[in-house]
């Protein structure tokens, strides 16, 4: 059985930990209120971004323009969105096995990393990082977006590259955050059915200027605010699962504090016990 002494120092340490703890949740969650505004603000868009676009390709037949169709390359970049910190959960590892845990090959694989943890994993799988903006995540902007943007959209024009993927946290409340895997480029026209409101008429689709023209336009756009939406809920999520992390960590310590303070008072009441036995057989002793 342990000392008092050790059970003392061990039940010191909890304390100093919990009280990192309980201010990190704090921390976090006010960062969380200001990111979930954010997210909450901007999703309306970037799902009516992403709906319009896909209903637009939907109704224009068989274009022939290169961001819609696979390039030379065997190779794929993946935009992989994680945190600069850890002490947020499983949060870095669940985006990083949509990538390590799935099924695009690593040889395959050329990562344009946001987030020093992420770059981590990766580098310790052996994984190609082509780019990193581990910085973006701090505080992202719409600018910071379209210059990922705008790289990854050069690697694939030039065929270093020939499908494009973003990996990120997408953020559903305080409590779930969903890691998240989807395809960029290139775009895949969705020929499923409208709903009523939105099929009224199949009118096909008819462009002004020419298509090729407006889709060199539309599609990095299109591409940009998939990015900087992802980057947004990225933030929010990971501020979320550090919240909850530390509140779980505190309870945890309190827990701890709890079963140390009872082993101490019954190793003080053994003492104490002790020292009475040992006086009353002096005392016997000498009577």
């Amino acid at each position: 059985m342990a000392s008092m002494r050790d059970i003392k120092r061990r039940k010191e340490s909890i304390q100093s930990t919990e009280q990192i703890t309980k201010a990190m949740k704090l921390v976090s969650t006010v960062k969380l209120q200001k990111a979930r505004t954010r997210a909450e603000h901007s999703k309306p868009f970037f799902d009516m971004m992403y709906e319009t676009v896909s209903n637009m390709l939907a109704k224009s037949g068989n274009i022939n323009h290169h961001f819609l169709k696979a390039g030379d390359s065997p190779k794929k970049a993946v935009i992989v969105i994680t945190a600069n910190r850890g002490l947020a959960g499983g949060y870095n590892m669940n985006v990083a096995k949509l990538v390590t845990k799935g099924e695009l090959k690593r040889e395959d694989v050329v990562i344009y990393n946001i987030g020093r943890k992420g770059k981590e994993i990766f580098k310790r799988n052996g994984y190609e990082i082509a780019a990193d903006y581990s910085d973006v995540i701090e505080n992202p902007l719409y600018s910071d977006a379209m210059h990922i943007g705008e790289e990854v959209l050069k690697a694939f024009t030039n065929n270093e590259i020939g499908e494009i993927y973003l990996a990120y946290t997408g953020f559903k409340n305080t409590v779930v955050h969903v890691p998240t895997l989807i395809k960029l480029l290139p775009v895949e026209q969705n020929h499923t059915k409208q709903n009523e409101k939105e099929s009224v008429d199949n009118v096909p689709m008819n462009y002004e200027p020419e298509e090729d023209e407006a889709l060199d336009i539309i599609i990095p756009k299109y591409i940009n605010s998939l990015i900087y939406g992802a980057l947004v809920e990225s933030v929010a999520s990971e501020n979320g699962a550090r919240m909850q992390a530390m509140d779980n960590a505190t309870s945890n310590a309190d827990d701890m504090i709890a079963d140390l303070s009872l082993k101490y008072n019954r190793a003080r009441q053994g003492s104490i016990t002790q020292e009475l036995t040992e006086i009353i057989a002096g005392a016997s002793a000498i009577s």
